[in-house]
């Protein structure tokens, strides 16, 4: 399912796509936006695919301790979105370009901190063996995919963040809160792949 989706084009089947999206009255600032790209890694286990996330290191200036994809900004000698999402991929946890499958991306997410992020997906082969770096990961974790999959676990909160009201998503797993551009990413992920057979990604 994962490879046939990911053949028709870049996975954009009702997605989320944006904070201003699920927030039409945020201020525009779609342009300007910092790239940078994120690996969507599903491990393939024998058992199931599992979606592999990261939560970030409390003492982070940015986003401490919230629930992430491996990536980063887009740097100068990187060859594109998927060069930077393989190699911050690895920076961060130590996963290497050579247990990843690169399947496709899902829809560029615009975030109302700055950034325009292409999520790129991958599928990954069991075998690895992670070392992730303490500056940046406090630890790693797996969610089924199948849990992922399930809109019953897609849960619409809102805040006031900043001094705007912000919806965004929730996907609570287990003793793990997974919130804002994560959760929005596997709500899109979720989306894609539920999309019917044939169904148009574009």
């Amino acid at each position: 399912m994962i490879f046939k989706r990911f053949s028709e084009g870049p996975g954009s089947q009702g997605a989320v796509g944006s904070d201003f999206v699920l927030n039409s009255s945020f201020p525009k600032a779609e342009n300007g936006l910092t790239p940078s790209a994120v690996l969507v890694p599903l491990v393939d286990r024998p058992d199931g695919m599992t979606v592999l996330l990261t939560q970030r290191a409390a003492d982070l200036a940015d986003h401490p301790g919230q629930i992430a994809f491996p990536g980063g900004r887009v740097e100068d000698p990187d060859d594109g979105p998927v060069a930077t999402a393989l190699r911050e991929t690895q920076e961060e946890i130590g996963l290497g370009p050579e247990f990843v499958e690169v399947v496709g991306r899902l829809a560029d997410y615009k975030t109302a901190t700055g950034f325009c992020v292409v999520p790129v997906v991958g599928v990954v082969r069991p075998g690895f063996t992670l070392q992730p770096s303490a500056a940046e990961v406090a630890e790693v974790f797996e969610v089924p995919l199948a849990f992922v999959l399930d809109s019953a676990n897609h849960v619409r909160e809102s805040a006031v963040l900043r001094g705007h009201e912000a919806h965004y998503y929730v996907l609570p797993y287990e003793n793990w809160r997974i919130w804002g551009v994560t959760a929005g990413l596997l709500v899109d992920l979720a989306r894609c792949l539920n999309a019917p057979s044939g169904a148009s990604v574009e």
